[in-house]
Formats: structure tokens, sequence, C-alpha cells
């Protein structure tokens, strides 16, 4: 028999207890006692039973219960006490699965197979990525301004010292939002170690050392990221290449950097380092961001033209060698020479070493693990979330289905909609986008109008003496409810999240005109917009409502 203890809250007298102790009881296998002067449950089980299920009868009276665990408890589960979840990662997904597991009074085993805690985002994604491109754009605008009576400048550039700052906030960043939390709760415990899976209930750890533990759980959850796709390329894995990774980090900066790409790492990452001071190519196998509204790529490459960029669509690289000192990259369209080739061409699952095949976990093609809008993956207690899996490979995407999953792990039961789902690429000018393009609108059946707003039209935008780019929106044909957005803009991914507040509250082009709008604001390109739908703005006064 197993024996567990409950916290119970909410109880306000003897008849609550007699209550949530009947509940219990009625579950197979189990014999419980409830003491409402406690507040508490003692509880044998069987072993049969799962433990998410005695939450499930307490909460099902209406009160809210969670596992007391044993200060000296093991890390594997059975005879434990609490539900014990294991957490393969410690990404963002995972942390934030960790965190609402142990709210939710499981005993959490977070394991991690690299050097730093933490994933993508905070190591070598979002964060230094984002402190790259925010230098490089301010070196870009001392020597690129219009700005009249206000001298350019050419900056002399201490790359070093960016790299030093930079990565000093990534510490830092790391230690507030990953190592403190480990510090701070008792009931997370590290594990450091490649896991892999025994069976569906048991993985495997093995250390740098080599030496092996075994972690039985109730529930495991995999959010072990992605890393850097490398395609398969004559000659390129005998040459220096540069991931995103490296490219980060690099403390010089590239006479002509190469990059391979048309997506958010590519585009970022190209432009930066042209702002740095770099000479770009940038090599695209089709268009830029060819997923989107292609108007999205045209304006993009007609922006990094400007700025010095060689953009070279439908380009297919053949093969590439390096002869100490350059890279030559062989394509369709001839010759690249270059000091420095970035290969930012996607990103694969890491899921390769968990041995999933030895459990039935089911992937896609990628390797991307497959989950539906639980975070349930095809075997019952194991669930995923992440860059792993077949979800969009956005950090706010990850932390939300690991907080899902920590739920649904702990017996709610509680989905991800991903109908509504900004994204911001961080180019200059940025791109936003939410909801369906008209291409996708109509492939789902929908009839759709739409109006795009150049951005000589914001007033904002000519203040800022800057109007590359647009602001679209696609709307019902019949009812004018507005189910899509694209922006390319300045300050684009601060636009965007007030179209995805409009599509989730269902509002229609004429709802969001009529909102007030702050004037001079790159935002009121929304409501300048919708109001193109019955009306020519060029003919409006300024503000004009």
């Amino acid at each position: 028999m197993n024996t567990l203890t409950l916290q119970i809250t909410g109880m306000t007298c003897d008849h609550c207890a007699r209550s949530a102790q009947d509940a219990l009881n009625a579950l197979p296998g189990v014999r419980a006692e409830v003491s409402f002067a406690e507040g508490r449950a003692q509880v044998e089980t069987d072993g049969k039973v799962e433990t998410a299920r005695l939450l499930d009868a307490v909460a099902a009276k209406g009160y809210r219960a969670t596992f007391l665990l044993k200060d000296d408890e093991a890390v594997t589960g059975g005879d434990g006490g609490g539900l014990h979840v294991a957490i393969v990662g410690t990404g963002s997904g995972a942390f934030a699965a960790a965190i609402k597991a142990a709210e939710q009074g499981a005993r959490v085993t977070i394991i991690e197979g690299g050097e730093v805690i933490g994933g993508t985002c905070v190591n070598i994604g979002c964060v230094p990525s984002k402190i790259l491109i925010r230098g490089a754009h301010i070196a870009h605008l001392q020597g690129h301004h219009n700005v009249a009576g206000v001298p350019l400048n050419t900056p002399e550039l201490d790359r070093k010292t960016m790299v030093a700052q930079q990565q000093s906030w990534v510490d830092k960043l790391r230690y507030a939002k990953y190592e403190s939390i480990l510090e701070s709760n008792p009931d997370i415990n590290l594990v450091r170690g490649m896991a892999r899976f025994k069976d569906a209930g048991t993985l495997i750890v093995t250390n740098t050392e080599g030496s092996e533990k075994e972690i039985n759980a109730d529930r495991i959850l995999l959010a072990v990221g992605a890393r850097p796709a490398i395609p398969a390329i004559e000659g390129l894995s005998n040459t220096p290449y540069w991931t995103s990774t490296e490219a980060l980090v690099a403390e010089t900066v590239p006479q002509h950097l190469i990059v391979l790409g048309a997506s958010v790492v590519a585009l970022e990452l190209a432009q930066a380092f042209r702002h740095l001071g770099a000479q770009v190519t940038l090599v695209a196998r089709s268009t830029l961001l060819s997923k989107e509204d292609p108007a999205i790529g045209e304006g993009l490459t007609a922006a990094l033209e400007g700025e010095g960029i060689k953009v070279m669509l439908h380009t297919s690289p053949d093969a590439v060698s390096h002869d100490g000192q350059q890279f030559t990259l062989h394509t369709n369209n001839g010759q690249v020479v270059g000091d420095r080739l970035l290969v930012a061409t996607g990103r694969a699952p890491n899921t390769a070493a968990l041995d999933l095949d030895k459990v039935g976990v089911k992937t896609d093609k990628r390797g991307g693990i497959l989950v539906d809008d639980h975070m349930r993956t095809n075997v019952e207690n194991i669930y995923a979330a992440g860059d792993c899996t077949n979800q969009p490979q956005f950090v706010y995407v990850a932390a939300a289905a690991g907080t899902r999953a920590a739920v649904n792990m702990t017996g709610g039961k509680k989905a991800i909609d991903l109908s509504v789902m900004p994204a911001v690429v961080f180019t200059d000018p940025q791109v936003g986008t939410v909801g369906l393009t008209e291409a996708q609108a109509e492939q789902r059946g929908i009839a759709v109008d739409s109006r795009t707003l150049d951005l000589e039209n914001v007033p904002r935008a000519l203040a800022n003496l800057d109007t590359r780019g647009f602001i679209k929106l696609v709307a019902e044909k019949d009812s004018g409810r507005i189910v899509g957005c694209q922006v390319l803009a300045h300050e684009g991914g601060e636009i965007i999240q007030t179209a995805a507040l409009a599509i989730r509250n269902r509002m229609t082009v004429q709802d969001l005109a009529d909102q007030l709008f702050p004037y001079l604001t790159m935002v009121e390109g929304l409501k300048l917009c919708a109001q193109t739908f019955t009306k020519d703005v060029k003919q409006l006064s300024c503000c004009a409502g």
C-alpha cells in the first residue's frame, strides 16, 4: 500500500471533511481519513489509482488538495508521497511547467544535459540577439539618419566590449529567471545528465562521467528545445561556418558575411551585422519570409537592399569550400565569396537522444513530437512542450504550453489556443503578423476583403522620417470582422498586439475605426487602415475621428 498525505483547503466544517473523505473512498483501491481540524487527509492506495485522481475527487467537492511531501524523499516516485513530475529540459517551457506543477502540489525533477540551464531564449536566442540588434541599430543610426542639423558619424566599434556587456546581461537574466527559482523552490529538484527512456514511466539519466540514474515519474514532460538545422550541402561540414550561436558572441565584425536563410534568424542577424559595418549577402532558396503575405517579403527585401545588403532570391547553394581565409559558396546563380558564412536555415528538435521509439511516442518528419492542444503525446502519461514539438517555435508559446501541460499533468484540463498568435521579426522595419492572410482565409473558404495602408499616410511615420512599410487588415467580407493583420513598420512589434486583441474580441473594421487612438503613435495606423474600408484617409485632417 502507498501512503499519501493531502492538504485540503476550502473546508469550513466537519461535514466538508466527511464529503471529501467519501469522495476519496469512492475511488477503487483507496482508503482515506480526512480531518477538518488538521486540514489534511491521510490516504492509503493500492498503487493502481492515478494520484491525480485523488486531487480531482477532492476538487469535485469544491475543495483544493495538494500533496504534502516528506523532506527526505528520494528522486524516484512510487512509494514517495505525492505526484512526481519529471521534466526533461530547463528552458522557458520546462521552467513554466516546473513552477506550475510545484504550485499544484507536485514534486518536480527537472533534468538538464548541458552545462547551463535556461534553454535557448536566455542563453543563445532572444536575449543576446535583441541586445545585439539594439546595439547594431544605434551604431547604424549614427551614420545613416536623415535628421537635418545632426552630423553623421561613423562610430569606431569595440565589438569585444559589446559582447561582454551582452553576455553579462545573459548571465544576470539566467540567474534571475532560472537559477534563483531553483534556489528558492524546494519542490523543484535539478538533476544533471542526458535523459532517455527506459519505459513510459522511467528515464535513465547519464551524467558527464558516464554514471547512470533511473528516475521514475507519474508524469513526464519533454521540453528539450531545438538546435540549428544544418542543410546537406556538399563541403559545408568541413568548413568553420557559423550558426546563430557563434555569430552572437563573435568578437570581430566580418568584412563580408554570407548568410544562408530567409526566415527570422537569418534576417535579423544579416541586418544586425550590416548595421555593424559588414558587407552582407543574403542567400534565399525562395523569397524572404515565404510563408507570410508576399507583400511582407517584397517590402523587407526593398528595405534590406536599401541598406546595402545583397539579396539573392531563388538561389540554391550547391557546394561550399573554405581555403583557410575565405568561404566560396557555389550556387545556381554563381559564386559568392566572403570571410564568414552564417547558416540560419531553420531549427531541428532535440529529440534523437530520447529513445522515443522505445515508448512509441510519435513524431513528425522533422523529429518534432506530436502533441494535441493539451500538450499530450500519444502515450498517456507523456507530455511535450516548446520547440521540440509540432507547435510554433516561439518562446511565449513554449511558456504557455509548459504551464498548461503542468495543469493537465496534475489533474486539470487546460488547452492552448493558437488561433490568435502574434509573431514579430525584429528587423527594421519590423514584421508583425497575427491571424490569417488573404490566401489562408481563402484556403479555409472564408470570403474576405482587405485594405493596405502605406506608412506615408501615418503621421507618426512621417514625423519619424521613415515611411518604409505598410499596415494591412484582412476582414470577413460580409460581417467586417477582422481575421488577420500584417504589418511592416518601424516598431511593428508594438503595433501587432493591438491587432491581436481586436481579432480575439471579434471586432469589426468599423469597431476598430471608431476607437480612440493617441495621435502621433505608430499604432494609430491600425485605426487609419480600418477607416480605409469606408473612406479615403488622404482626405481626412490629422487625427480625424
